[in-house]
């Protein structure tokens, strides 16, 4: 049995993602932006441990998360599931780039480390050099990109963990709409496999997957180069540093 931290896991992929973790007897902390989401989510998956919440478009917020979690203790896997599609360029940038970087550093490190990324990653840039203008002026394909560049980061300096990225395709969520052509089922899935799976497959490191399967990815995410100045802007814009 396994313990699993889930951001944005009110609904949509992270709430299916933690009733399927629930059902298969692992213990879940759910996440929610506020009080009135965090009901929703425990009235969704009455079998989780606990939600705990934090506004991930806040900085402070998401840096008492990560607090938060740690008073809980130690977790065997860490989905970095929120994301925001329709909003502002700040707002997008906040919960798509820099939350994962905040709560990556400041938790408590996990055995594993899920993080949603989407093969809009393809047509974003790395735009590295916005960070700390006041203004991220990004695009939600840069922040996927980005958070892939954080994924193969991690991947590359923490050896004693698994980090990979999934897309899970365009899925009929509240973000994907009604008439999103891929399945919903395995949107999830690759989450859910990767955070518990036995198979040698899902016990690997700084690869991207699509329905449980390594796919391509944008490979300027592999260059060391850009992780490291990716890190060191992140570190200046929330002056939380990335350990070790």
């Amino acid at each position: 049995m396994a313990r699993i931290f889930i951001t944005g896991s009110a609904d949509g992929l992270g709430q299916l993602a933690a009733q399927t973790l629930i059902q298969q007897g692992h213990k879940v902390v759910l996440h929610a932006r506020n009080a009135e989401r965090a009901q929703d989510a425990i009235n969704k998956n009455p079998g989780a441990e606990t939600v705990l919440t934090g506004d991930l478009a806040n900085l402070e917020e998401t840096k008492q998360l990560a607090h938060a979690v740690n008073q809980l203790g130690t977790f065997d896997a860490v989905i970095h599931n929120a994301g925001m599609y329709q909003s502002s360029s700040d707002i997008v940038f906040a919960v798509n780039t820099i939350a994962p970087y905040v709560l990556t550093s400041l938790i408590q490190k996990p055995n594993r480390l899920i993080y949603l990324s989407s093969g809009m990653h393809m047509y974003g840039r790395a735009k590295l050099d916005s960070f700390n203008t006041g203004n991220a002026r990004v695009t939600y394909s840069d922040t996927k990109l980005q958070v892939l560049i954080l994924c193969m980061a991690v991947a590359a300096r923490w050896k004693d963990v698994y980090a990979n990225a999934v897309d899970p395709g365009w899925v009929p969520t509240k973000m994907g709409g009604r008439g999103a052509p891929d399945d919903l089922q395995k949107g999830y899935a690759t989450q859910v496999w990767l955070a518990v799976s036995d198979d040698e497959r899902a016990k690997l490191s700084g690869r991207y997957f699509y329905h449980q399967r390594e796919t391509a990815h944008n490979t300027e995410a592999d260059d060391r180069d850009l992780q490291q100045k990716f890190l060191q802007l992140c570190k200046e814009h929330t002056d939380v540093s990335f350990p070790g």
